[in-house]
């Protein structure tokens, strides 16, 4: 017999996945302005009400493809690892992950569009920025108590340390002046960076 009702858990996330793919590739070619609700729906076989009542509009599912985005190198950041070795891994992840050509074209499509759509930019913000610099400060107050890193500010650390991380490279990669990196670069570019970036605050 078959059974009515609300689809599994499984299938749920996987008829999310589909209509965040969907998303993906429909905001790279169309941009976020000239994208309607009805297109992502059509494309991703589902009705224009479930994209409304998942994401509450085409902001919140610009934010839901940050947040994918971003769950994949935060998650990474492990307190119970020494130092150097937890923000290596984390740096790797999210240098990788930001890099890709997707996700600076959907970048770019932020930037050139938020002026006029403001709650593109806060979602962007939200679910990205705000939360991997979250993460960051409070792996710095755990490190901090345990007397592994220096009493400084930890939000101001977490600041600090994506900005050493990115670096001006991100912006020669988001002009097209660099190909992207691949994971063997990656792990080159990050090194410097997070034993430069710890000898400035590891506790003495």
């Amino acid at each position: 017999m078959v059974k009515c009702g609300r689809p599994c858990k499984g299938d749920e996330q996987q008829s999310r996945d589909r209509l965040l793919d969907a998303a993906l590739r429909l905001f790279l070619e169309h941009g976020y302005g000239n994208l309607s609700m009805e297109t992502i729906a059509r494309d991703a076989r589902v009705s224009l009400r479930t994209v409304y009542s998942q994401f509450g509009g085409k902001a919140g599912l610009f934010g839901a493809l940050i947040r994918r985005c971003s769950d994949q190198f935060i998650g990474s950041l492990c307190a119970e690892l020494p130092p150097e070795e937890a923000l290596l891994s984390f740096a790797g992840q999210f240098l990788f992950r930001i890099t890709r050509p997707e996700v600076l074209r959907m970048r770019a499509i932020l930037i050139g569009e938020s002026p006029r759509f403001p709650e593109l930019a806060t979602q962007f913000y939200e679910q990205g920025p705000q939360r991997t610099l979250g993460q960051l400060a409070e792996f710095f107050r755990l490190q901090q108590r345990a007397g592994l890193i220096a009493d400084i500010d930890p939000d101001f650390l977490a600041d600090q340390f994506v900005s050493a991380v990115r670096g001006e490279r991100l912006q020669r990669l988001q002009l097209g002046l660099e190909p992207t990196p691949d994971a063997a670069e990656i792990e080159r570019w990050v090194g410097p960076v997070v034993r430069l970036f710890l000898a400035g605050c590891l506790a003495k």
